[in-house]
């Protein structure tokens, strides 16, 4: 008899389908929301607060005002700058719902681990045939560790192939208790030197590190490095973080993630600066030397992924 809870609630603020990156085969992506760092360039700013969170889409709004009355706490007016206070704001989620241009919209809901295997059974199909399965991501999935157990459990009672994309900060009690049930833990590691790493993400990557040692040990992993301009593109950074692989367990490749602004557009609907300003994209082809870098150290080193 199973032992999975699949009454547990977890906070999701998106599922992707038909995902042919972030683990092996086609792949469905269940992204939850929360996370301990607040990473300068990071693409799903709506997944760090833990709450679902409001959007507002200026150039959708028609200034019909039906959203301003039924506001509970009066956070909408035409005369606040970007119209929706957010000091005020609670996130409820009723100005939402009478929205007639989703000009605003909630990110974010509440799932029981049951509601989110069925979504994903309707892709299960592409999982037998592809080698397939579920990727959890985020924000950090490791923060709703008791829900992200449950559904990799899950995923594992149907057969399906599973991982994990996460940042690796969390406690070690955790990394033991969920990583057992994740195929492929894809670990983001920004920078080996503690204070690059806390100038850029606000935390100290000591137990990132120590974190990285024990999921590798339990499980296959790939270290990923996302490649931003200014904080880790250089090849000391790169053939640092190659070294440290190097002393993980089974860990023999390394995709780097040029930097783009993909997610730059989520800051102005939540109301925010973006904190990289006017940094350009880097190009694939723009990294070859830090991918030569890698490579020189043993590893195999990958653009993307």
């Amino acid at each position: 008899m199973s032992d999975i809870d699949f009454d547990k609630e977890g906070t999701v603020f998106d599922i992707q389908r038909y995902s042919i990156h972030d683990g092996p085969g086609v792949r469905t992506i269940v992204f939850l929301k929360g996370c301990p760092l607040r990473c300068r360039w990071c693409s799903n700013p709506e997944s760090q607060n833990p709450e679902p969170e409001l959007f507002f889409r200026a150039s959708s709004c028609i200034k019909c005002g039906q959203c301003i009355p039924v506001c509970p706490t009066q956070a909408l007016a035409v005369t606040n700058p970007g119209f929706v206070d957010r000091q005020k704001c609670v996130k409820c989620g009723t100005c939402a719902g009478v929205c007639p241009t989703q000009a605003l919209t909630i990110s974010g809901k509440k799932m029981t681990v049951a509601q989110v295997m069925q979504e994903l059974r309707k892709d299960a199909i592409h999982y037998r045939r592809s080698g397939g399965g579920v990727t959890l991501s985020g924000g950090e999935p490791l923060f709703q560790h008791d829900f992200a157990k449950q559904l990799l459990m899950a995923c594992h009672e149907q057969g399906w192939n599973t991982a994990m994309e996460t940042t690796g900060y969390t406690t070690r009690e955790i990394v033991r208790d969920v990583i057992p049930h994740v195929d492929h833990v894809l670990l983001d590691m920004k920078a080996v030197d503690p204070d690059v790493h806390v100038a850029n993400t606000g935390v100290d990557n000591r137990i990132i590190l120590e974190n990285a040692l024990c999921m590798a040990s339990l499980t296959h992993t790939v270290v990923r490095v996302p490649v931003v301009p200014g904080v880790n593109d250089t090849v000391e950074a790169a053939q640092a973080v190659a070294r440290f692989a190097r002393l993980m367990p089974g860990v023999d490749t390394v995709h780097l993630l040029p930097y783009h602004t993909y997610g730059e557009n989520k800051y102005a609907l939540l109301g925010r600066a973006y904190p990289m300003g006017d940094t350009p994209n880097i190009k694939p082809e723009d990294v070859g030397h830090l991918v030569a870098a890698i490579e020189d150290l043993g590893l195999t080193c990958v653009v993307g992924g």
